[in-house]
């Protein structure tokens, strides 16, 4: 058995044998637990989760076409990128906020700004000249055509009563 590394962002690495019934198993845990939880207080993502910058991200499907729904809230158009290369969507783009608060005896001023990207495994080839997308109100909206073999593979199936 391998356990993961104890660094952020690391997880599903193996680089460390451990065998059953050593005695610093426990420890190695514990001390992978208190690892992820001190991460999550800085905004790192939890073991095997997306970072908490990425997108979340709604993937429908239908006969003709696929489409990816993604909330960007505060992001504007102009600070997101679209790129279908073969079979992988990817979303990228950054987000900045900034807070001023001016009272009588104090300024107050707060930024943040980070980047992010998401991206999607497709189940064939994209052609980019017929993708379409749109953000309106926050939610970026990606709409890719399944080429027509994709078309004619699927089939719906009857199902019969026993």
């Amino acid at each position: 058995m391998y356990w993961p590394a104890l660094r952020p962002f690391a997880r599903g690495k193996t680089d460390v044998a451990v065998t059953e019934g050593d005695p610093f198993s426990a420890l190695r845990r514990e001390m992978d637990r208190l690892v992820d939880s001190f991460g999550r207080e800085f905004g790192w993502p939890a073991a095997g989760q997306p970072s908490a910058m990425a997108p979340s991200i709604d993937i429908s499907e239908t006969d003709s076409e696929i489409k990816v729904e993604a909330e960007l809230p505060g992001v504007d158009q102009k600070d997101v990128e679209v790129i279908v290369a073969d079979n992988l969507l990817t979303i990228k783009g950054e987000k900045r906020a900034e807070k001023e608060e001016r009272k009588k005896d104090y300024r107050l001023v707060e930024r943040s700004y980070g980047g992010f990207a998401r991206s999607i495994t497709l189940p064939f080839t994209a052609e980019p000249d017929k993708a379409n997308a749109t953000f309106k109100n926050g939610v970026l909206t990606i709409t890719l055509p399944k080429p027509p073999e994709m078309k004619a593979k699927a089939k719906r199936i009857a199902i019969k009563g026993a």
